[in-house]
């Protein structure tokens, strides 16, 4: 076989196995790169090439600020300042809703920013006696439409403005997206506010988030506490541990006021079978509740021990309820400083990710070890494990045939009917596996079809990331589409009634709006 032949069999199956998932995203991914390896299409270098991306770096430091952000309780003010912003408007909901979780997006990615919304969007779904189903798919729908307004909005913007620096001379500006963006954001605003209500089920969710806005409110009445004691601040709260069969705590003596044995807690209550044991002293027993007040990171360090059970883990609590907490002024800054230094280009993109990363470490924003648990290393991977199969491509000369096939089809149509084919190739791989692998697809195939049809990569290219994103019409498109499906209670048929009018939008911007910013 030769290499073309070879490459066209293994995305075969790549795109069956992401299809099929059956096996894990970032597994096919590596094994794809295995496959060209062993089938000589690429030398080892090559192979493993992905994992030495800047992309794939920067990538990875942008989940490290997103947790700086939510760790510090700036993604928590924000939701706040929308409930008390909200008022019982659907219109103001709706519309506060889409840009904030659209500028959230721009800043630190489509996961981040659903994930730090979707409990306030439920609590404000309650309050206001609307079904969540109601607002949670158009959350990850104009999170789609904001991930296209600066270059941090999702892994798919740094990978198509790398290639854009390769083929056609410079990368898009950060905010050069915006272009597209903005026009992106407000016709799903105005999308959402026509048709929202009629396409949308109203249905009861399967489960929700846990809501933490009442919940010292709540652990004063259950412990009949006095209120005077501020539960939780800024600098420390309160967890709920009970004694499980086995522990090493079974028969010691505690009373409320005592400290703890780590010397940086102290029990507050204990409660047996729901009842409170009173001020005196008591011997645990299994089953027993403690309610332990603490410095939060005391809490983290101290509850993380296999003879307690935490009822509700405290940095959940902590995310939730502490608005501007310890070290968001720090995470602000250092926000604000990546941005600067990505949008005036001062030095490279991997360079200012590494640097506002290293910052919301070594300013204590964010642990080592919570760097490394924020790093969705699921996208790492399959990001530097497609990348190989994506330089495969344009080495064996597969993506110049695809792009013959594509160009022979549309040369009589013009530069426009190359547009509208890319965009319904990559939005049909893009509903039915990963856009950031759809991306590194398509990528190649774009680039060679505009060389041979004559026309600058940029606007390829730019077309080709607004399809990308036009990932509404299935709950496997992107794992913001998941996230959502249980707490909204959704169908696999669900997201297509929606997400028809917002891809048409979608594909008008990518054919006809494109082309007038960046010139065919």
């Amino acid at each position: 076989m030769s290499d073309i032949a070879i490459t066209f069999a293994i995305l075969l199956v790549v795109v069956i196995a992401f299809v099929s998932n059956r096996i894990p995203v970032g597994l096919v991914a590596i094994g794809a790169s295995l496959a060209l390896y062993f089938t000589g299409v690429l030398d080892l270098t090559q192979a493993l090439a992905g994992f030495g991306d800047p992309a794939v770096i920067f990538i990875a430091t942008l989940f490290v600020v997103s947790e700086g952000l939510d760790a510090s309780g700036v993604t928590t003010w924000a939701g706040q300042e929308l409930i008390a912003r909200v008022g019982d408007s659907r219109t103001r909901l709706i519309v506060l809703m889409l840009l904030l979780v659209a500028g959230l997006t721009a800043l630190i990615s489509v996961n981040g920013a659903v994930a730090a919304l979707l409990p306030v969007i439920v609590v404000i779904g309650v309050r206001l006696g609307r079904s969540p189903s109601q607002l949670l798919m158009p959350l990850v729908f104009g999170a789609h439409a904001g991930s296209m307004l600066a270059l941090t909005g999702t892994p798919v913007n740094v990978i198509v403005s790398e290639a854009a620096a390769t083929y056609g001379g410079r990368p898009f500006g950060f905010f050069e997206f915006a272009l597209v963006g903005i026009p992106l954001v407000a016709g799903t605003i105005v999308i959402v506010l026509v048709l929202g209500e009629r396409l949308l089920p109203s249905r009861k969710p399967r489960g929700l988030p846990t809501d933490f806005s009442e919940h010292a409110r709540i652990l004063i009445e259950q412990y009949r506490l006095d209120d005077a004691l501020g539960l939780i601040s800024r600098t420390s709260g309160v967890a709920e541990v009970v004694i499980p069969p086995r522990s090493e705590f079974v028969g010691d003596t505690v009373f409320p006021g005592m400290v703890t044995d780590s010397g940086d807690l102290v029990i507050l209550a204990i409660q047996r079978k729901g009842e409170d044991l009173g001020p005196g002293e008591a011997t645990l027993a299994v089953g027993d509740v403690l309610l332990l007040r603490g410095a939060w990171a005391a809490l983290d360090e101290t509850l993380d021990d296999p003879n307690v059970l935490v009822v509700d883990s405290p940095e959940q609590v902590r995310r939730q309820t502490i608005p501007l907490g310890l070290g968001a002024r720090e995470a602000i800054v250092v926000l604000g400083a990546m941005v600067v230094l990505l949008a005036t280009g001062v030095v490279p993109s991997v360079v200012a990710g590494l640097l506002a990363a290293g910052a919301m470490v070594l300013l204590r924003v964010v642990t080592v070890d919570g760097a490394y648990r924020a790093i969705n290393w699921t996208t790492v991977v399959l990001v530097a494990g497609m990348i190989p199969l994506s330089t495969a491509m344009t080495l064996t000369g597969a993506a110049d045939q695809v792009a013959d096939a594509l160009v022979g089809v549309v040369r009589n149509a013009g530069p426009y009917a190359l547009l509208a084919g890319l965009f319904a190739i990559t939005a049909v791989f893009g509903q039915l596996i990963s856009n950031m692998a759809t991306a590194l697809i398509v990528i190649p195939i774009a680039v060679a079809a505009a060389v041979e049809l004559g026309v600058s990569p940029q606007p390829v290219l730019m077309s080709v990331t607004v399809a990308a994103a036009a990932s509404f019409l299935t709950p496997v498109a992107t794992p913001v589409n998941m996230m959502v499906m249980g707490p909204g209670g959704y169908r696999f048929g669900d997201y297509w009634k929606l997400g028809l009018p917002l891809l048409a939008l979608s594909f008008a911007v990518a054919v006809f709006l494109v082309p007038v910013f960046w010139p065919l």
